[in-house]
């Protein structure tokens, strides 16, 4: 067994006793476990998705040529962590206890983390390479238990005095989770249970190797008052964590260790707009090679294991893919529980979105979000539709801000197909230009980089200057034969007065945000009617088009990130009408609102339920 008791001076070289039965033990390849793994998926012997494919080719470009930036690979301290595991840890399979031997994918993480070292300048001696571990795969695959070996291992095999280790998360209750997996495995190891020491009873708080005095707690944000200094923090199902200030906190700790270790596990999130998704970006970009060449040494301290399909593949209709965002398929999880998994989503859509985040790893942003990015993205086109459409008959719609949200504007242009009405559409929006890089980290989005890609327009001082909204409506009034402009009562005036200044008299029509419909004066008989405006009846329109492929919308960055955030609410009077809802949304949803917004519009002008004259010429169509 691996001389747990002499961990001060780990022997790396020595031959570890087995624990497991002479049949039980595996075979030793000829090519180390990590190398093995990485070529068989660079060659394509192992299916994976493009993260991992990407971080296996990394290791094999960094054994060639890593030398020169320092980097050096142990085969033989990676195999002594990866033999750790069977050789001192158990876990339950089929309700037996049997060693915890690595998976392929498992031993690649392990080997990489324990067996990469790079040369310190400043510490003039040689350090573990990798500061900062990210395991994101699907849910059953053996996160836990691995992180819990982890663990285990940094305080108990890992030649560190005064070890700290910490199953760590914002609240107790969820740091306990992963602490508990810890526990488990110590009770059930000879090695361990003899050489550690419990605090509590039930549950235990602590365990303690008082030969080197080493500790293992569970910890939340609250309890580290007095401030941790740990040499591996283990943070599980980041994608819950609501801040990153559990992860800062014990980052902030490493000061003073050599080789500590953040370890990172986590299903794929709701939404990207988060510390965790942060990080997953992050993690992607250093695994295919993607970050900023001057990022280099922090890349180089960055290791990423991201399960994930590759761009067009449909889990539904393909199982082949499977194994991509599923790594321990076949052992902790079988082909017969995801099959149930994907025909429960096929015969409920609502539950699509979850199937699809926890199984096969795909950012979904809602569990409940109101659209499929499948579908949403077949809508694309980054043709310039204000040029393609000009001259035609067309509708605005606005969703305006003060300061916080974003002001919106989105134009649809009608046609018909076969009788069926059929859109263009595109959506611009607004900030002010002072803030903006406060509104960067607040929203956590680049509206920095969105502005210089044009898809976001700035307006002078810390509010939305509406004059800037005018013009921009008086030269669509240039480009189009503009109908009407769909509003919200918010701010509405002040762009009305706008307009009015620029000679502007197309009709400014109101349009209800909540379910209850409402009057309005028409404009050309000045009588109160009823509004055919209303957000339920916008919102319907849109899904329909969206869902019957009725749509063609220019791609917009901000367009496409208040889609993946939108959620709906349902009228609570039971009645099956419902809208976009700002207050549950996952990040903001202006744009979005706002081509609902035009969308109504045009399809009231259309069939001549609204306003100016109806479109005359219903025959009119276009081939595409």
């Amino acid at each position: 067994m691996t001389n747990t008791s002499a961990k001060i001076k780990p022997k790396p070289k020595a031959k570890p006793r087995a624990k497991a039965k002479p049949d039980a033990r595996r075979k030793r390849p000829t090519l180390n476990p990590v190398e093995a793994y990485a070529r068989g998926v660079h060659s394509g012997e192992i299916v994976a998705g493009p993260a991992v494919r990407g971080e296996c080719k990394r290791f094999l470009d960094d054994l060639k040529g890593g030398a020169a930036r320092g980097l050096s690979f142990d085969p033989e301290r990676a195999q002594w962590a990866i033999d750790f595991f069977p050789d001192v840890l158990t876990v339950e399979a089929d309700n037996k206890v049997i060693p915890f031997i690595l998976l392929d994918w498992q031993a690649f993480c392990v080997g990489n983390i324990f067996g990469w070292y790079l040369y310190d300048v400043e510490l003039k001696k040689k350090v573990r390479r990798f500061q900062t571990a990210y395991i994101e795969t699907g849910k059953g695959s053996g996160k836990s238990p691995l992180a819990a070996g982890v663990g285990l291992y940094c305080m108990s095999a890992d030649g560190v005095a005064s070890a700290e280790v910490y199953a760590a998360a914002t609240i107790k209750s969820q740091a306990m989770i992963l602490f508990k997996d810890a526990t488990n495995m110590i009770k059930r190891s000879p090695d361990l249970k003899d050489r550690l020491t419990s605090s509590g009873g039930n549950p235990v708080w602590q365990w303690t190797h008082l030969e080197s005095a080493s500790i293992f707690k569970p910890l939340s944000k609250d309890e580290a008052v007095s401030g941790p200094r740990p040499n591996c923090a283990l943070i599980d199902e980041y994608h819950e964590h609501k801040s990153a200030d559990a992860l800062e906190m014990l980052e902030a700790g490493f000061k003073g260790r050599d080789s500590p270790l953040l370890f990172v596990i986590t299903n794929s999130g709701k939404n990207k707009v988060t510390p965790c998704g942060d990080m997953h970006d992050y993690a992607y970009s250093v695994a295919t090679g993607a970050y900023d060449p001057a990022d280099q040494d922090a890349a180089d301290r960055f290791f990423s294991y991201i399960s994930m399909l590759d761009r067009d593949e449909d889990p539904f209709a393909d199982e082949g893919c499977w194994p991509k965002a599923n790594p321990s398929l076949g052992h902790t999880i079988k082909k017969s529980y995801l099959r149930k998994r994907v025909n429960a989503a096929r015969a409920m859509p609502s539950k699509q979105n979850d199937v699809l985040r926890l199984n096969f790893c795909r950012w979904t942003d809602s569990d409940t979000a109101w659209m499929t990015n499948e579908i949403y993205q077949k809508l694309l086109t980054k043709e310039d539709l204000r040029a393609k459409c000009r001259g035609m008959k067309a509708y605005g719609g606005s969703d305006l801000s003060f300061t916080t949200d974003l002001t919106a504007t989105a134009v649809a242009i009608p046609y018909y197909v076969g009788g069926v009405i059929h859109y263009y559409a595109f959506v611009n929006s607004w900030r002010p230009r002072e803030g903006l890089q406060i509104a960067v980290d607040k929203d956590k989005v680049r509206y920095d980089v969105w502005h210089k890609e044009g898809d976001l327009f700035l307006t002078d001082g810390r509010v939305v200057n509406l004059g800037a909204i005018a013009d921009y409506y008086n030269g669509l009034a240039e480009d189009f034969d503009l109908q009407a402009i769909a509003f919200d009562q918010y701010r509405h005036k002040e762009l009305e007065t706008d307009l009015r200044k620029l000679g502007y008299e197309i009709p400014l029509i109101e349009h209800p945000q909540g379910f209850r419909r409402q009057k309005m004066v028409d404009p050309l008989t000045h009588k109160k009617v009823e509004n055919p405006l209303w957000m339920p009846g916008s919102c319907q329109e849109l899904e329909n088009a969206f869902i019957e492929g009725r749509i063609t919308i220019q791609y917009n960055r901000v367009l496409n990130w208040n889609v993946s955030s939108a959620v709906i609410r349902q009228n609570p009077a039971g009645t099956g009408d419902w809208h976009f809802d700002k207050a549950k949304a996952t990040a903001r949803i202006d744009g979005l609102v706002a081509l609902a917004m035009a969308v109504g519009a045009a399809r009231a002008g259309v069939t001549g339920d609204v306003l100016s004259d109806p479109w005359e010429d219903e025959t009119f169509s276009m081939a595409d």
